[in-house]
């Protein structure tokens, strides 16, 4: 379940609230950590950890630059007209009515150069 566009919608709106919704919620936390003086900083931190939000961004620009020297190259050629990739498959969204017209289309063309081909050796 949850793989209809609606679902991928939503999941994408909550992301990007989450988001904009971080320099306030660690905002609230801290001023929730200076006007309660019995909880003190250290223990929190061993609780959780408090990253603000640009220096986020810095680490996992860091992780993607050492992931690149382990990229596997995966590019699929695909042809623009058939949509086929190099081992003949169409791609996943497809619908099976779609593959059926376009094979449908492949053949008539082929059944077509193969006629024009049989008339020339005729004589």
């Amino acid at each position: 379940m949850a793989k209809s566009l609606r679902s991928k919608w939503k999941r994408k709106m909550r992301a990007e609230q989450r988001k904009t919704n971080a320099p306030k919620e660690l905002s609230r936390f801290k001023s929730i950590l200076k006007i309660d003086t019995d909880v003190i900083v250290k223990d929190v931190q061993e609780i959780a950890i408090v990253v603000e939000p640009q220096s986020c961004q810095k680490i996992e620009c860091a992780v993607k630059d050492a992931k690149d020297d382990m990229k596997m190259e995966i590019d699929i050629k695909r042809n623009k007209k058939s949509l086929l990739d190099q081992h003949g498959q169409y791609p996943i969204w497809m619908n099976p009515w779609q593959r059926k017209r376009l094979k449908a289309k492949r053949e008539k063309k082929k059944g077509k150069s193969r006629a024009k081909a049989i008339k020339g050796l005729a004589w």
